[in-house]
């Protein structure tokens, strides 16, 4: 053989290994034997700028991450994945998309790649009867993913796919399509909500964005009272936020943020254990308070 084929077929070979691990991995996913019930997570993601940066709350990320059975694929419902129907992504290399304006270059320049895996697409397209899943071949993974998910798994040697958020549904119709997806936790899937309990950026205080732990006293109300409401199993009231008082309609003006965490409590099988991480607010109108299921 030549040198120079020598020398590239060499360069290949890490990436040939890698894509039949992937490969292997997506295969055992649906060779139909059951695993042990993977945990749930809903990670209150912040700024897009937790993605390079150094804080407590990235450290939290990485700590949790450790604590997890490593998982043989990832379905992440992210706050910024807005369709009318409901969508999962298909195709076999996501992309990073960088969906944010007015940060450091540094951040634009991360990329995040971890494989898909058309396989859990079509898996949860079968599982889910609530509605037809669509099979979308453009979106990618958006930072309220891959900021998070490259803090638990930097290797970017777990599959990921994303399920989209149909805007023109009520939450109820969340919760309810959520625990459709409960199969996939014995399946080896990780199953993320990625999104803010508390998330007002028309309120931010921009003056206290250097000062820790600095809440407005209506958003460490709200995010008390949901955090109570989880621990006595009151799903219900968390489904119907609306009627929880100012407090909270302060907390969410908008759903977007807040049915990622409504899809993780939906997974919740009676008497598993519940455990909060990263539970601060910052800049007054949002809190990463996080929860682990399981």
């Amino acid at each position: 053989m030549k040198r120079r084929s020598f020398i590239g077929s060499s360069l290949l070979f890490p990436l040939a290994l890698k894509a039949m691990k992937n490969n292997e991995l997506n295969r055992m996913l649906f060779s139909g034997e059951n695993t042990a019930k993977m945990p749930v997570l809903f990670v209150g993601h912040g700024s897009p700028m937790n993605a390079i940066e150094e804080n407590e709350f990235v450290q939290g990320w990485r700590n949790i991450g450790k604590s997890l059975p490593h998982p043989k694929a990832i379905l992440c419902v992210s706050a910024h994945w807005e369709t009318r129907g409901t969508f999962v992504t298909a195709m076999p290399k996501p992309k990073t998309i960088h969906d944010f304006g007015g940060f450091p270059k540094a951040l634009y320049e991360v990329e995040y790649p971890a494989p898909g895996s058309p396989e859990l697409a079509n898996e949860t397209k079968r599982t889910v009867t609530k509605t037809t899943v669509g099979l979308d071949e453009k979106w990618g993974l958006d930072h309220g993913a891959w900021s998070v998910i490259r803090r638990l798994y930097p290797e970017a040697d777990v599959p990921v796919i994303q399920m989209s958020l149909d805007y023109g549904q009520a939450p109820q119709y969340h919760f309810e399509l959520a625990k459709e997806l409960s199969a996939l936790r014995k399946k080896g899937v990780l199953i993320i909500g990625s999104g803010n309990m508390v998330h007002n950026l028309r309120m931010v205080a921009w003056d206290k964005i250097n000062e820790p732990e600095y809440g407005y006293d209506w958003a460490i109300q709200a995010n008390n009272k949901f955090k109570t409401l989880i621990e006595s199993g009151d799903f219900k009231s968390l489904v119907n936020y609306a009627s929880l008082g100012r407090e909270v309609q302060l907390a969410v003006p908008t759903p977007d943020h807040y049915l990622p965490l409504l899809y993780s409590l939906a997974l919740k099988d009676k008497d598993e254990p519940i455990f909060f991480f990263n539970d601060k607010p910052v800049m007054g109108s949002l809190t990463l308070t996080s929860v682990k299921i399981g």
